[in-house]
């Protein structure tokens, strides 16, 4: 595959290190002067926007005189918070670092795609397959934490103790499916509106400025779809029955 540039920056300063350390961890690797790949490079690439923007609006941060993209960020959280609220229920908002976090990182690396020399992360099964399961091990910590390991197990046994064999390996499966369910339904979504977009600025520009405009929607709506079943997740895991 075609390295895009800021891969290529990055094999270019990072290559011998990468390999040496996938040759310690057994790793195979298919080229030992560009170990890291479009996908990995994109989110180091989003990583770092994130980061440059937090710290550069930092220092413009103003109680009596707020500007745009302040006003942007706050909406964002306070919706995020209120959202979190009604799904998770009274306290959802300490989740907030998490979720804000993770729908910024999904719609930034959804839309990056849209600038030509790059692609989006999220068009890639690792990276959505990450973020599923670091969603999976924050939302069971979060469970684990809150009731201890006991009463949580507990949860898995549904209640009829009878039943309980079977139930626990249908909650089990259910769990592990929920990062197949996360993961591929991000990727489909952003590699299919990519493709498309692709595909119909070549032949068409006129169609590849609608499906365009399309992926944008989409970008949006996936990102709140992946935020909105971390609350889901978040909800179950922190419920107790009284």
């Amino acid at each position: 595959m075609e390295q895009l540039w800021f891969t290529h920056i990055l094999n270019a300063v990072f290559a011998v290190p990468v390999t040496g350390l996938f040759h310690l961890l057994h790793v195979p690797v298919q080229d030992a002067g560009a170990p890291i790949t479009n996908t990995f490079a994109m989110e180091v690439l989003v990583a770092l926007i994130l980061m440059l923007y937090a710290a550069w609006q930092r220092t413009r941060l103003s109680v009596d005189q707020p500007r745009g993209w302040q006003h942007i960020l706050e909406l964002s959280w306070n919706g995020i918070s209120d959202h979190s609220e009604e799904v998770i229920g009274h306290g959802g908002s300490r989740f907030l670092p998490y979720l804000f976090t993770l729908a910024i990182f999904i719609l930034i690396g959804n839309l990056i795609g849209l600038i030509p020399s790059l692609e989006s992360p999220t068009a890639g099964i690792e990276t959505t397959i990450g973020l599923a399961v670091a969603t999976f091990i924050y939302y069971h910590a979060v469970g684990l934490k809150k009731m201890g390991v006991g009463k949580y197990a507990k949860t898995f046994l549904g209640p009829i103790w009878w039943m309980a064999p079977l139930v626990v390996v249908i909650e089990i499966i259910s769990h592990f499916a929920r990062i197949l369910s996360l993961s591929v339904r991000l990727y489909a979504n952003m590699f299919a509106g990519e493709l498309l977009v692709t595909i119909f600025m070549a032949l068409l520009p006129v169609l590849g400025i609608v499906f365009m405009g399309l992926h944008v929607f989409v970008a949006f709506l996936q990102a709140y779809i992946f935020l909105v079943l971390t609350m889901v997740y978040l909800s179950g895991a922190t419920a107790e029955e009284h």
